[in-house]
């Protein structure tokens, strides 16, 4: 007797463990509101590049965009000036997709130091595509004297940006130029120039 009750009290456990594991992993909530959450209008006009690095990152996630809330995607315009270019960032929750709508672009991404931090680079054209992993520190750079145009869908409802040099060298208050001298093998005064620039933020 006591083994059977042993056997029904398992097979309980294990169909009640089978239906709370069968649910969707994913945040998932009814959807706002209002049809303006789910609205944004003016993606096809140019941004100002006029800028040290010369593009501009329009940003549609969650903050822009309410609807996006727990769907796990987002998207972004970024519009080159003539040799201009989104600098080394990182996406720390998200993978990227982009396709080249105007111009010229030349990508790349930073495979991690595990993997001997290898380059993979692409000179795209448009309508081509690139993906860039998430995590993995990329750039896109225009290589002609004519404007460009991309568009990048994100895996995540926000994916974040840390743009490196940004980072590095910009930070509140700077991190110590001594840690920086030898992170870089460089001569402390190279770092001090570098924290005395103003780092152009362009998302």
């Amino acid at each position: 007797m006591k083994g059977v009750c042993f056997l029904l009290t398992l097979a309980v456990l294990a169909l009640a463990t089978s239906i709370a594991t069968a649910s969707d992993p994913s945040p998932l909530q009814d959807f706002c509101v209002a049809a303006e959450d789910f609205f944004f209008s003016g993606l096809n006009t140019p941004r100002d590049t006029n800028n040290p690095v010369g593009s501009n990152v329009t940003q549609l996630n969650a903050d822009k965009i309410p609807g996006f809330n727990t769907l796990g995607i987002s998207l972004a315009r970024i519009d080159y000036a003539p040799y201009g270019q989104n600098p080394p960032h990182i996406h720390p929750r998200g993978s990227e997709i982009l396709v080249v709508v105007k111009g010229t672009l030349y990508v790349g991404f930073v495979s991690s130091n595990q993997d001997g931090n290898r380059l993979f680079t692409k000179v795209l054209k448009e309508g081509d595509v690139f993906v860039f992993p998430i995590g993995m520190i990329h750039f896109q750079f225009n290589p002609d004297h004519t404007p460009a145009v991309a568009f990048a869908g994100l895996s995540s409802q926000n994916a974040g940006v840390i743009t490196i040099a940004n980072t590095v060298f910009g930070s509140n208050p700077a991190i110590n130029p001594d840690i920086l001298s030898r992170a870089f093998q460089v001569d402390k005064n190279v770092i001090n120039y570098l924290q005395k620039q103003f780092w152009y933020d362009n998302n």
